[in-house]
């Protein structure tokens, strides 16, 4: 499993996953690059995601549906904030209702994602920052953990293919 470390700070309002992959960085760039190749990836095995928008520029916007295994659809969007290809991305990660819109009493989290060259693979820092630690908590309660942990690790299977 790509997962290696995962640290939450309440003091901190963060969230760090650490990631390991055995393929380049230009290649784990590609997983967050195409929104096809993301839509694998982006959710938990049991959510896939539709990506709609896919606008990976500063100033951009991507959006998604997640689709449970009951036929339940959870919306969320990206606001794109920085991109360094291949090496990092930022972005404002949010809930949205059905259209979209964001959903005002839901957390949204500042992402900084980080692909650096390490042991002829790549290791991924996926950093997730909120405004107060209630928020942090509400998102571990709603199994973020277990959720972008099952999402980062079905990477391998998608890079290997």
């Amino acid at each position: 499993m790509p997962v290696t470390d995962v640290q939450h700070d309440l003091d901190k309002l963060s969230l760090t996953i650490t990631a390991d992959f055995a393929a380049p960085v230009a290649r784990i760039w590609q997983v967050y690059a195409d929104p096809r190749q993301l839509e694998k990836v982006w959710g938990p095995p049991t959510y896939p995601a539709t990506v709609v928008e896919h606008d990976l520029t500063p100033g951009g916007r991507v959006t998604y549906l997640m689709t449970g295994p009951e036929g339940d659809k959870h919306a969320g969007y990206w606001l794109v904030t920085a991109v360094d290809a291949p090496r990092s991305l930022a972005f404002d990660d949010g809930f949205a209702d059905l259209d979209f819109k964001p959903v005002p009493d839901l957390p949204v989290s500042k992402n900084t994602y980080t692909f650096t060259e390490h042991d002829g693979g790549t290791r991924a820092v996926y950093t997730s920052t909120y405004e107060t630690a209630e928020a942090l908590q509400q998102v571990l309660d709603m199994g973020m953990v277990e959720g972008a942990t099952g999402a980062i690790n079905q990477i391998d299977g998608l890079v290997a293919s």
